[in-house]
């Protein structure tokens, strides 16, 4: 198993605040299949920095 580096992922407290949306908004988007993919490591859910990316491209592409 490989280890995880904390900068490589992020809770959904810090996506949030990293992103600067709500918790509330991050919910309904998730709703709405439109979150960023995540991922259980225990009893976490995670977003791996990559995802985190993707979504903000996808995000941006549909803004335009």
């Amino acid at each position: 198993m490989q280890n995880i580096d904390r900068g490589e992922v992020f809770s959904i407290a810090s996506l949030c605040k990293s992103y600067g949306i709500s918790r509330a908004l991050f919910y309904k988007l998730q709703r709405d299949g439109k979150a960023p993919r995540t991922f259980n490591l225990g009893r976490r859910v995670l977003i791996s920095r990559d995802a985190a990316q993707a979504w903000l491209a996808k995000m941006e592409g549909t803004a335009a």
